[in-house]
């Protein structure tokens, strides 16, 4: 089994796929890490701010030595050049706020994962004609569970996984479940600037296994 098909069976198994940006290298590193202690295997890193990419070396040094089974992918590509940087840099997985051809073709040259942000069927049926197995419902919040809903039955294989305005509370998890996504994407909910600015590492792994629970219950 590929790396690909790994992250397509994991993603939906852990149910969530939290994501976030830190400009300090050392912050970025203790959130990793406080995000394994929770159990979590795929974390999405946002390519936000200048730091970004050393800062996403330096974590995936810190994957390949102590995080054994933890999968590093990289969000807010927009472009081909910015996916090819990355891709070299070691990305696991590329995840778009917006559906961008040259990523997808880039990804599956090197048999990678990537993951569209769509927000129209229009999108979803292009990004599905491209390939996509997983599809990022950007932004969660404007678009809601009842889309997920609506068009789930016209996309029978594809996954879906909102991103944006996903709570940490269980009625709202899972609302989104019910509606059919395969995981919620989840970070400034999850992982506050707070929680940031304090180095509150105990309280990231904390609130982390509360979502992994609530997700546990929503699906027994």
């Amino acid at each position: 089994m590929g790396k690909k098909d790994v992250l397509l069976a994991l993603i939906p198994q852990q149910g969530i796929l939290p994501l976030y940006f830190d400009k300090d290298s050392m912050v970025s590193i203790e959130v990793l890490k406080a995000l394994y202690s929770a159990g979590i295997r795929a974390v999405e890193y946002t390519n936000r701010g200048q730091a970004a990419l050393q800062n996403f070396k330096a974590m995936r040094r810190i994957c390949d030595t102590e995080l054994k089974g933890m999968y590093l992918g990289i969000g807010t590509i927009k472009n081909g050049e910015m996916a090819r940087t990355f891709i070299d840099a070691g990305t696991d997985y590329i995840i778009s706020p917006g559906l961008v051809e040259e990523v997808a073709s880039l990804a599956d040259k090197n048999n990678m994962l990537w993951v569209p942000g769509c927000m129209t069927p229009t999108e979803i049926i292009r990004a599905e004609t491209l390939g996509a197995a997983m599809i990022k419902l950007f932004p969660g919040n404007i678009l809601g569970t009842g889309f997920v809903s609506a068009i789930k039955e016209i996309f029978p294989g594809l996954l879906f996984m909102p991103t944006g305005g996903v709570e940490l509370n269980k009625d709202n998890i899972a609302g989104w479940f019910k509606a059919g996504v395969c995981a919620v994407g989840m970070g400034s909910k999850l992982i506050t600037r707070s929680l940031l600015e304090a180095k509150n590492y105990a309280q990231i792994t904390a609130a982390t296994k509360e979502v992994l629970a609530i997700i546990q219950s929503i699906r027994s």
